[in-house]
């Protein structure tokens, strides 16, 4: 009897053609649920041409007079929110750790602060705090730091967990403490991987912080809030060059410094 190869067996043809089903029918549910109006995609050029030509000129005098500062605040928010959020996740992120933490209620406890930050977006944060604190950029720094625990938490704690146990069993067998096992074992080998993930949350912090104003949590977001509703495009487009530009800065800041200490 003569076999006929086949690249894929009819259960993963199958399987295969469900897959694509599905995805089909999600993509089209979904177009239907957000109810997009074809009228609205053909006038869409028109509107951005339209929009583009309010913004122009631009209003440069504009920057000096309060753009400079709320854009300095968004930066002092995310760098202190990040500053805040790794010393809250360290040692959340230890006790997350399978092999640092045996206590199984422990690591779950620790493990659902994690998620539990993680799940929540970063302008609900806000949202919360600003009823907590009032508006201002306390609730940005709060809310900053509350959105990155689970990050840097996470991160940290899959680092201790992915560690070399070379080095932690030699410790271990000369009865040293967990301190000992944290400074001397696992902190040389998560060093580079901890940085990366200080340095990667602070670029994102200074993108999430640019928004935050929108709600009213202090930040370049509360000046672009102002200008959107005075309907002062020429002041909106200073705006989010502005947010544009520190962006970018952000990130040749962070290669930098991972060239300088990584």
């Amino acid at each position: 009897m003569n076999r006929v190869w086949e690249r894929y067996s009819l259960s993963q043809r199958l399987v295969r053609f469900g897959f694509y089903f599905l995805f089909v029918a999600a993509v089209v549910q979904s177009i239907r649920q957000v109810e997009v109006i074809p009228e609205f995609l053909l006038d869409a050029p028109e509107q951005m041409a339209d929009l583009f030509g309010r913004m122009w000129p631009v209003d440069w005098a504009h920057y000096s007079g309060s753009v400079h500062d709320a854009l300095i605040e968004t930066i002092h928010i995310a760098s202190l929110g990040t500053i805040i959020s790794v010393l809250l996740a360290v040692p959340i992120g230890l006790l997350a750790a399978n092999n640092l933490t045996p206590n199984r209620l422990i690591n779950t406890l620790a493990r659902l602060v994690l998620v539990s930050s993680r799940s929540v977006n970063s302008l609900v944060w806000a949202l919360l705090f600003i009823a907590i604190f009032g508006p201002g950029p306390l609730a940005g720094t709060m809310a900053i730091a509350f959105r990155s625990i689970g990050f840097v938490g996470k991160l940290v704690g899959e680092s201790v967990e992915e560690a070399q146990r070379g080095s932690i069993e030699a410790l271990t067998s000369v009865g040293a403490s967990t301190g000992a096992l944290i400074q001397y074992g696992y902190w040389p080998q998560i060093k580079p991987a901890f940085w990366s993930i200080v340095l990667l949350r602070w670029d994102i912090n200074v993108r999430e912080s640019a928004v935050l104003g929108l709600v009213g949590a202090g930040g370049i977001g509360m000046a672009l809030d102002t200008a959107l509703n005075l309907f002062q495009w020429d002041r909106v487009a200073v705006i989010l060059i502005s947010i544009f530009v520190i962006v970018i800065l952000a990130e040749i800041v962070i290669t930098r410094i991972r060239q300088k200490i990584l």
